[in-house]
Order: C-alpha cells, then structure tokens, then sequence
C-alpha cells in the first residue's frame, strides 16, 4: 500500500513539474488584489474578443481559467481552442498559476446546497477545494457570506464538455 502511495505521488510531481516547467515565465506569479470596482469592469482584453485565447496562458493542450474576465478556454492540440465560456467563480479564487486536475466526482452537493455534476477539481486554497461544477437544475451559485466556496459554476453543457476534457492531470492555467 505504501509503495502505490509513494508512487502515485511520484507521478504527480512528475507530472507537476512538467506542467510548471512549459508555463510561460510570470504565469505563477501571484496577482494584486483588486478593489470590487476594478473586478466589476471587466471588460475585453486588448481589444480582442471573448473568445480569442489570451496572451500568456501557457502552451499546449490546458484549461485556462480567467480571474478577471469570469471565462474559461478549453484549449486543444496548436493552442487551438475548442470551447470558451463564461462561469460564475465562488468566494474563494486560486493564486494565478499552473495546476493540474486532481480529482473529479460525477454528482455531489455543492456547499451551497445545490445538486451538482461533472465536478472538476484543481486546487486548495486553506481548506476551501477549487474546482468546476455545474448545477442539475442550472441554476446560478446562491451566495453565503458566512461559507467559503470554491466552486466555480458552469452551464450544464459547459460543464459537461469540461468532464469530458479535463480528466486526471490535466493542466489547468489560471490566469489574473
């Protein structure tokens, strides 16, 4: 049992490694907070469209996941991309870097109470687990000043292009 632990955990620091070592220089960096004013303009970046892949979110085959723009890139093989749409983040972002999937559940409860699916995990940020989920009845995150949530809702068909794209180690970029 404890040499399938040691090397499961080898593989993931394999696998960790190479993700961090293909990231674009600054892509971990970890971002300045912003003021809720300045997280609410969220307008187009650089005069490009929602769906232009942005400057900077790595290489290869990655989900890429915009703080600031609310917008994820399911992005393919020539950086090409397959789907882009928006989500709604929980109270709780991860640090701007490079992560990779690692754990997924096909239906659960969301800590706000809501039936959810096609749950995609990334990341930890004290305790609170970072992931992608959609809601059964599709319906939008109900907010909780006094839970922290991680969750970062999708559409129902968003979030089951997400289960079928972002398996076991896949890179997740996120981006400020």
């Amino acid at each position: 049992m404890a040499g399938l632990t040691a090397a499961a955990l080898a593989t993931v620091g394999f696998l960790a490694y190479q993700a961090s070592a293909s990231a674009q220089a600054g892509l971990g960096k970890p971002r300045a907070s912003s003021s809720p004013a300045a997280s609410a303009a969220k307008g187009p970046r650089d005069g490009t469209g929602p769906g232009a892949l942005p400057a900077g979110s790595g290489t290869g085959v990655r989900v890429v996941y915009s703080l600031d723009h609310d917008r994820v890139w399911l992005v393919g093989e020539g950086d090409t991309v397959k789907r882009t749409f928006r989500v709604t983040a929980g109270s709780v972002d991860p640090a701007p870097g490079v992560y990779m999937v690692t754990s997924r559940s096909k239906a659960i409860t969301g800590t706000d109470g809501a039936a959810i699916e096609h749950v995609v995990r990334f990341s930890n940020v004290e305790g609170v687990t970072i992931g992608f989920s959609a809601a059964v009845d599709g319906s939008p995150p109900q907010p909780n000043p006094s839970v922290k949530t991680g969750g970062i809702r999708e559409s129902r068909a968003d979030g089951a292009a997400m289960w079928d794209f972002a398996t076991i180690g896949r890179t997740v970029a996120v981006i400020p």
